[in-house]
Order: structure tokens, then C-alpha cells, then sequence
């Protein structure tokens, strides 16, 4: 006879077993996944062309994913656990009809990005929720790009490009900066700053980019906010001293660290 303290320990094995098997069927899909990804970035490079390909993961764990790749502002995926991947979006409080300013005190300087909850409610939530737990207090700017997109990337806790709330939230203000011209891009203006996301609709997490010379991408990234000046001319000087090891996509030489942010109502 099975007593009721050996079948507990028995089911809990077999729970185990089961996560083990999907963590590990996951894992076996991602790599051919990227696999894949991997081969058309290679032929589009090889044939010269634009790349607006990307690794499309998503923005899942707790301090864990949004990195870039290729040409885009994108995000590559960790392997959250299964509570991590379950985390709500925050729920909407800030007001809807309202400005907010994104404070960021940085080691290159102060940056001040304007927020209009009326365009982007749940974007504007999603970083006051973040801000107000302190949520980017000590994280670096992972990413600078040079060539083809002059973008600062920012939002990865862990400083390494694979780092999110842990919750996703939709694509939003998409048509503001105009219609996509035949190349299937638009202008996103130096100063503006845009959610970074998986390639894949309503993916955006934590990451986002600053823009500090005018850009073309597909308009598929969420643009929230507007860089200050001062702050403009601070991302300006981080892109000026370049990328380490003189590559035109990596880590910025003149590292970044958001000391400090806050989101406030005007």
C-alpha cells in the first residue's frame, strides 16, 4: 500500500519531470529557431541588403530579455520560469489625459523624456509602475549603434540585453510618425525615444531605445516620448566617443548607467 506521503513525493517527481521535458523541448526549439534566424541574417547581409530582420523571442522573465539584433531595436528571449512568465501588466492608473516626464540621472548626464499618457496610456503606465519600484536604479545602456540606426538602448537590469519585467505590453501610437514610404520604414526624428520589442507585435517590455540622429526603421516600435536638449546632446556625446572595439553595434566605450529614475506627472 502507497501511503499519502509516498504519493506526494511521486507526483511532485513526476511534476518535475513534465516541467524538465517542456524547459527542455523549449530550449531545443529556440536554437533551431535562431538557427534559422541566424542563416537569413547571413544571406541578407551577403546580398547587401537592409536588415530589418530580427530574433523573435520574447520579452519574458522577471530581470530577464530584450537584446538587438541586426539592424533593429530588438529583443532576443530568455528562459523564464513558469511563475516569472505569468506576471500581469501593471494595472492602469496613471491619468489618461495627462503629460509625465521620465527623469533619468545618468553618469553622462541628466536625461529628461517627455510622456504623453494620451497617446501611449499603458506605455506611460508600464514605466511609472517600473520607475516608482526602482526597477531601472543602477541598470547600464546596453547597446549603441553607429552605423545604419543611431540608437542608445536602454532597460535591461541585468545590463545585458536579455533583461524584462517579466510582462509584455501592446504596440501603441504606431502611425505617429507617418506612413511607411516603399522601402517600408519611416523617419524616427533624433530626440525620440521608442519601445524595443521581438520583432513580433505587442512584445515590448522594459527595453527602449534613445535616438540621437535621425533614423529609419519599420514603424513597428512604439514611439512614447521626446529627449530633452540637455539630454540630447548627453546621448550625443555617448554615441560621439563610439563603441568598444571601434564595431559600429555594441556596448557604448563611454558607459552608461541609469543611476536614477523617476516618472512624475506634470
Amino acid at each position: 500500500m502507497v501511503s499519502s506521503d509516498q504519493r506526494r513525493r511521486q507526483l511532485a517527481r513526476e511534476k518535475y519531470v513534465r516541467q524538465q521535458q517542456r524547459r527542455e523541448e523549449k530550449r531545443r526549439k529556440e536554437k533551431r529557431r535562431n538557427t534559422v534566424v541566424a542563416a537569413v541574417l547571413a544571406v541578407v547581409l551577403a546580398s547587401g541588403g537592409a536588415v530589418y530582420a530580427s530574433v523573435a523571442l520574447s520579452d519574458g522573465s522577471k530581470k530577464g530579455s530584450d537584446n538587438a539584433a541586426g539592424d533593429t531595436p530588438t529583443t532576443p528571449a530568455p528562459s523564464p520560469s513558469e511563475e516569472e512568465s505569468e506576471n500581469p501588466e501593471p494595472k492602469l492608473t496613471v491619468d489618461q489625459k495627462a503629460s509625465y516626464d521620465m527623469a533619468l540621472k545618468t553618469n553622462a548626464g541628466d536625461i529628461t523624456i517627455a510622456m504623453d499618457a494620451s497617446k501611449t496610456p499603458r506605455t506611460v503606465n508600464s514605466f511609472k509602475h517600473l520607475a516608482d519600484k526602482k526597477y531601472f536604479d543602477g541598470s547600464k545602456c546596453h547597446r549603441l549603434t553607429t552605423q545604419n540606426i543611431y540608437v542608445l538602448q536602454c532597460g535591461d537590469p541585468q545590463g545585458t540585453g536579455t533583461g524584462g519585467p517579466g510582462y509584455t505590453i501592446p504596440d501603441e501610437n504606431l502611425d505617429a510618425l507617418g506612413k511607411a514610404g516603399s522601402d517600408g520604414s519611416v523617419t524616427f526624428p533624433a530626440g525620440t525615444v521608442a519601445m524595443a520589442n521581438t520583432g513580433q507585435p505587442g512584445t515590448g517590455g522594459s527595453q527602449f531605445f534613445l535616438v540621437y540622429k535621425d533614423t529609419k526603421l519599420p514603424p513597428t516600435y512604439t514611439p512614447f516620448g521626446k529627449i530633452d536638449a540637455a539630454g540630447l546632446k548627453a546621448v550625443q556625446e555617448v554615441a560621439a566617443a563610439g563603441v568598444e572595439g571601434g564595431a559600429g553595434d555594441g556596448a557604448p566605450k563611454k558607459a552608461v548607467t541609469i543611476e536614477k529614475a523617476t516618472v512624475t506627472k506634470k
